[in-house]
């Protein structure tokens, strides 16, 4: 099939992208480079565009003619969605609308969509499926909530169909150590730990060391970027086969207290770095599981990477070539 995948260049993207790459697909990665990198596109031809530009979607659409759209453009740190909504409504809600716009125009009806478990707030129960309702409260949740509404209504005006993805906590890099996060201002607790193991940062924050878990520390859900990428194939397939639109959870049904990730990383390192308690932050739920059943059901998905260690591993390596790399620039 011919896919045009929308910031295909970044973390996420770029191994959806190698996955579709590794199965023949004919691929044109459409990314602003903001966040992303060149380096990164392993498989397809690479468009530099902006999703703010309708006229420049319409063009590459209009000329490579994609069965599917696959989605990945946004902006995804919540702290900054607090301090700056205007800008996360502008590009993760107004700007995919230009690119529904441009597929409209271009008779292109089949779209996989990089949601977020953030839609669900703090659920009230721990493991979490696609019926809990949606209660964000941060802008980047509220916004991935908005594009799900207006999908949901998209299909009742023609044959329109796709497929909402909802991450959980996606970590880990190729096992290859090709690819991997490279974010200049990495979030992310795992990412986080292992800069601080390399010195990047003098000390790793815990944010709360009072909910009601078995440690104290909030859980989480930590999913391999691979057994993602691979969720986004069988996701397509299953669209184009049989033009059901859906929206499914992806995680591993289990979940890791931060504690227990920052064991893990000092292990796998072998470095003991410095870490310090902090209180709680605004809006952080206690556990946060995914129940992917429905992934699991219609699409026959099972994960290959389902190790706390080995996420962690890949992680590593991966942040090892990437000092070098900078080194070398």
């Amino acid at each position: 099939m011919k896919i045009l995948v929308t910031g295909g260049a970044g973390y996420i993207g770029s191994h959806v992208v190698n996955a579709l790459g590794e199965r023949g697909h004919d691929i044109i990665v459409y990314d602003n480079l903001s966040t992303g990198h060149e380096w990164a596109v392993l498989c397809g031809k690479l468009e530099i565009g902006d999703i703010e530009d309708s006229s420049r979607l319409n063009a590459v659409m209009n000329a490579f003619r994609p069965d599917a759209v696959m989605h990945f453009a946004a902006l995804i740190q919540v702290e900054e969605s607090v301090r700056e909504p205007l800008k996360y409504y502008r590009n993760n809600v107004a700007n995919t609308l230009n690119l529904l716009d441009a597929m409209d125009r271009n008779g292109i009806r089949s779209f996989i969509y990089s949601s977020s478990a953030a839609v669900y707030g703090i659920p009230d129960k721990l493991l979490v499926d696609e019926s809990v309702p949606l209660h964000p409260i941060n802008p980047y949740g509220a916004s991935k909530a908005m594009v799900e509404t207006v999908l949901g209504d998209m299909p009742q005006t023609g044959d329109f169909r796709f497929i909402a993805l909802r991450y959980f906590n996606v970590a880990g890099a190729d096992p290859k150590n090709r690819i991997g996060q490279a974010y200049l201002d990495a979030t992310h607790l795992i990412t986080r730990a292992l800069k601080t193991a390399q010195g990047e940062f003098a000390k790793l924050f815990i944010f709360g060391t009072d909910y009601p878990t078995p440690d104290g520390t909030c859980i989480r859900d930590y999913i391999h970027v691979v057994d993602l990428a691979n969720a986004h194939l069988l996701a397509l397939d299953y669209l184009m086969e049989t033009r059901r639109s859906d929206i499914v959870n992806c995680g591993y049904g289990r979940g890791f207290s931060v504690r227990e990730v920052v064991a893990a990383a000092k292990k796998v390192t072998g470095i003991n770095f410095p870490v310090e308690e902090a209180p709680r932050r605004a809006g952080d739920p206690p556990q946060l599981v995914a129940d992917s059943t429905k992934l699991r059901s219609i699409t026959g998905w099972q994960p290959c990477h389902d190790d706390l260690e080995f996420i962690i591993r890949t992680a590593w390596n991966w942040e090892l070539k990437l000092k070098q790399l900078k080194k070398q620039l």
